[in-house]
């Protein structure tokens, strides 16, 4: 009997435990472009592997999934994919993985792509997150943590509009309809190591912001625009979930407001919202183990 006591509370504990320990935080993709686009997703080498590595989001719509404890790694979108009707190769114009499908499994973004990085209970149990244009820019991206404490918790990324501002020698053209789909690095279009910080310019003493960071910069004041830009760009928050937007709303655009500051977070009032079927997938196969400990056992 008193085996059977001790055995009822440790079932349902090790159910919360499996159930709210394997994963941290949740990231929440809302797509808010007029088109589709495909999120990438590249976990780094040693850490925990997300449960999906690219899906597609078609506008207006959003897909939550749920992420390991102290992941980190980064998060992109595709744009102007097509799926070969012959060869069923999954290719993209811009932020492209080269996987050939629709999953990047482990492969990164090819520049220019606007990316998200993320560090999660990292120094001090902080969560390390920006939105970096050193490999270039493709389309507008912010993240928002929700409900964190510690650190600032700012809002932060890219909300402009930079193709078409893009300088001609860094814009990356449509070849069907002749616009503008991306906006090179320096790094990227030139090769040349005082944009790349290599060489003679790998520390920031050598290594300064260009005429060509500093249009990225302008236009995106919180976002990386090239590799030691560090004391404007990180921010931390700690026990938050996060939403990356693609395309947030105008009021969004410059992501600041009159006074300086960032303005809050526009409501997704159109499309739908999913919840992972990794996630939920996950919970059932969790119970039913545990549901077979306790047949077993009783």
């Amino acid at each position: 009997m008193a085996s059977t006591q001790l055995l009822v509370p440790l079932f349902l504990l090790s159910s919360l435990i499996m159930l709210s320990g394997a994963y941290s935080a949740t990231f929440t993709f809302t797509n808010k472009c007029s088109y589709q686009v495909w999120p990438g997703i590249l976990s780094n080498a040693g850490t925990p592997q997300l449960p999906t590595t690219g899906f597609a989001l078609q506008p207006g719509e959003s897909n939550t999934i749920p992420v390991p404890t102290s992941w980190s790694g980064r998060l992109w979108g595709r744009t102007l994919c097509t799926q070969d009707a012959n060869t069923g190769k999954f290719t993209c114009l811009t932020g492209d993985c080269g996987s050939s499908t629709i999953q990047c499994s482990g492969n990164g973004a090819a520049p220019p792509a606007t990316l998200a990085e993320f560090t999660l209970n990292g120094a001090d149990g902080l969560d390390f997150y920006d939105v970096s244009l050193v490999d270039g820019y493709n389309l507008p991206m912010l993240i928002e943590p929700q409900g964190g404490t510690g650190g600032n918790c700012t809002m932060t990324g890219c909300g402009a509009s930079l193709n078409n501002a893009c300088p001609s020698e860094l814009k990356v053209m449509d070849s069907e309809n002749g616009e503008s789909v991306a906006c090179k690095s320096a790094c990227d279009a030139f090769g040349d190591p005082q944009y790349c910080c290599s060489g003679a310019y790998a520390n920031p003493n050598t290594c300064k912001a260009s005429s060509y960071s500093e249009f990225f910069k302008n236009a995106c004041p919180r976002a990386y625009s090239y590799a030691y830009d560090d004391g404007t760009s990180t921010f931390t928050c700690a026990g938050a979930n996060y939403a990356i937007t693609f395309c947030p709303s105008p009021s969004s655009t410059s992501l600041k407001s009159a006074n300086g500051q960032y303005p809050e977070a526009v409501e997704v009032s159109a499309g739908t919202h999913r919840t992972s079927p990794y996630l939920i997938g996950g919970a059932i196969t969790i119970l039913a183990a545990n549901w077979r400990l306790w047949q077993l056992f009783f």
